[in-house]
C-alpha cells in the first residue's frame, strides 16, 4: 500500500491524522473492508445454519 492510498483510506473512514499512530496499516485495511461489507448488505443476506457449519 502506498502512502497516498493509506491517507485516502483514512480520509474515507474519517480517521484523523493524529489517530494514525494508534493504528496499523492492516487495521486501516480491515476497517475499510468492513465499511465496504456494511454498505453491501445484499452479499450477506443469507446466514449460515447449523447444518451449513457442520458441513463446513
Amino acid at each position: 500500500m502506498t502512502t497516498p492510498l493509506l491517507l485516502l483510506r483514512c480520509a474515507q473512514l474519517g480517521i484523523h491524522i493524529s489517530e494514525l499512530e494508534l493504528l496499523t496499516i492492516g487495521t486501516v485495511n480491515d476497517m475499510y473492508t468492513e465499511m465496504n461489507h456494511d454498505e453491501n448488505r445484499e452479499a450477506y443476506s443469507t446466514l449460515a445454519s447449523q447444518e451449513d457449519m457442520d458441513a463446513f
